[in-house]
């Protein structure tokens, strides 16, 4: 456990013994101690930390807040607490003020842990599948897709650090309607290109990308047309499928993004799964006909209404895959499954809970986050129209625009839920209004500092030898108590499921170093002061990698 959430947690112990020794003293009566809860105030004048106990207690002790706080400050003992100075303020919050040697142990821990600096047992290595992106196998990545990967990719490295066991997966949808469809489409394109007629079925695909796979396909599989008609579409629809799963697998690399796992669909068709977890839910008394068509009684665990799995024509909807996949998870011994979503799946929630529940697992191990859309603009003004693919902005052409680390920074400043615009523009732009190129900057001139320091010679002592009591200036403190900060950052991102959280603790990282860059000199200094700040800055340096290796962006050395 990290140095501040061994502080807190020493100073939530006190406040309970200070409570509890009021209550005996005041003579109190108290049915539950709440939880105390520790936040760092938003202005500087009201401490290091603050809690609102003294309010949570005045509904059992029947006294004004701000006499239940005088009670508790009298019992305190803040031996080992690193508390100097209590004060009440307002209604009844009880501010905390700190000495900085605890700040000290932080710079110590950063050196000897290096990059483990942040990680913690919070999740206690419970299994997690993580399941994103999984894009129909029909087209090139687009923005959506890439806002996905940057979320999914992130989250896992943020729970991993957090303690948990993470596999990331990715679903390809190979044996569906749409990947007939994209199939057939090819195929049209393919006889157009030997000079027959080639009809693309209706809501098939048009763009021109497929004119290029059909291309490819003649120069691989020049006697296609010679196979049977049946073989030739089921031929288009596997090599295209696999194609664009390939491309998609080179797309996702690029940025940065790679899978434990690529689940094919079709695998489980061929497995005989769809058959098996229709039977087992048959066997628990979860599915009836009706109309000829085989129906899930979903609205016994929640869902708005029954759904269909088997049509009177005997083809199984879109649910029944889904079903035997997520079966297929918990089978592989997963505890948790977390899927990632469009807002497009949103009415699809309510069937999948109620699919898990009938399937005889917990209600609570499956979670579904819904990623909101991105609208791109240049310069305020917004862009509609992919210069190649004729519908839709690719992830390559994203890349080609504004490189990895600034499209995966932009796509996780916003929380998930909300939607994003993507200013292109702002996101290539070389300069300090670019939080991408802020913070690396922040990282580049910290290496600056220390490259000239090795060039001459001077001495940067270890952490534990070096005078940190020389470190008290308000741009050091502030600097030290955002590196404090990391390992908290990480357990609440992890817990909340929103990687913005690291997104912003970068930028605030960055922001404190560069008040402590105009206002610190380090190079030139008095020898001790010149070695505290250097171990200052090796442990920021430190703190700033880890950060930016969680969302997946460079950490360059020059700039």
């Amino acid at each position: 456990m990290s140095v501040a959430l061994k502080l807190q947690a020493k100073i939530q112990r006190a406040l309970v013994e200070a409570v509890e020794k009021a209550a005996t003293s005041e003579g109190w009566s108290i049915s539950e101690l709440p939880t105390v809860e520790l936040e760092i105030p938003r202005e500087k004048a009201h401490g290091d930390l603050a809690t609102n106990l003294a309010m949570q207690l005045s509904r059992d002790v029947k006294l004004a807040p701000r006499r239940i706080a005088e009670a508790i400050i009298r019992h305190l003992d803040t031996a080992g607490t690193f508390i100097e100075g209590v004060e009440i303020a307002g209604p009844g919050f009880i501010n905390l003020r700190l000495g900085n040697e605890w700040l000290y142990q932080v710079l110590r821990d950063i050196e000897s842990q290096g990059e483990a600096y942040g990680s913690s047992s919070f999740g206690q290595a419970k299994k997690v599948m993580l399941e994103f992106v999984s894009a129909n196998p029909v087209g090139p990545m687009n923005v959506v897709n890439a806002r996905a990967a940057a979320v999914g990719d992130t989250l896992a490295n943020i729970m991993h650090m957090a303690g948990f066991k993470v596999s990331r997966e990715y679903y390809v949808n190979d044996a569906g309607r749409q990947a007939r469809l994209f199939g057939l489409s090819i195929l049209a394109r393919y006889k157009e290109l030997a000079g027959m007629d080639g009809e693309l079925p209706e809501d098939g695909y048009p763009a021109p990308y497929v004119t290029e796979l059909a291309k490819i396909l003649r120069q691989e599989v020049p006697d296609l047309l010679e196979k049977p008609e049946e073989e030739q579409e089921a031929f288009c629809k596997r090599w295209g499928t696999d194609r664009m799963v390939a491309q998609q697998k080179a797309d996702l690399a690029a940025f940065g993004v790679e899978f434990d796992v690529w689940f094919r669909e079709r695998e489980l068709h061929k497995a005989g799964q769809l058959e098996k977890v229709i039977e087992f839910l048959d066997e628990r008394g979860f599915l009836y006909e009706q109309d000829g068509a085989l129906w899930f009684a979903s609205s016994r665990f929640g869902d708005d209404k029954d759904r269909v799995m088997v049509k009177s024509d005997g083809v199984p909807t879109y649910l029944t895959p889904d079903v035997a996949y997520h079966w297929d998870k918990y089978r592989r011994g997963f505890e948790h499954l977390i899927n990632i979503w469009g807002p497009d799946h949103h009415g699809y929630i309510g069937r999948m809970q109620a699919a898990i529940q009938a399937l005889g697992y917990p209600e609570d191990s499956f979670e579904i986050i819904i990623l909101q859309l991105v609208t791109l603009l240049r310069h305020g003004e917004k862009v509609r129209m992919s210069k190649r693919a004729g519908r839709f902005v690719s992830m390559t052409e994203l890349l080609d625009e504004v490189g990895k680390d600034a499209a995966r920074y932009f796509f996780l400043m916003r929380a998930p839920d909300s939607h994003l615009d993507f200013d292109l523009a702002l996101a290539a732009e070389q300069s300090q209004e670019n939080p991408v190129f802020y913070i690396q900057y922040a990282h580049a001139r910290i290496c600056s500092i220390l490259r000239q320091a090795e060039e001459d010679s001077v001495y940067c002592p270890p952490a534990d030898q070096a005078d940190l009591g020389l470190l008290r200036t308000e741009a050091e403190i502030d600097l030290m108590k955002q590196l404090a900060q990391l390992p908290e950052e990480i357990i609440l991102a992890a817990e909340r499921r929103e990687p913005h959280h690291i997104a912003r603790y970068c930028h605030e990282l960055a922001s404190r170093f560069h008040s402590f860059y105009t206002h610190c000199r380090v190079l030139g200094e008095e020898e001790a002061l010149q070695g505290a700040r250097l171990v200052l800055l090796k442990a920021t340096r430190q703190v700033l990698q880890t950060a930016l290796k969680i969302l997946g962006v460079v950490a360059p050395e020059k700039m």
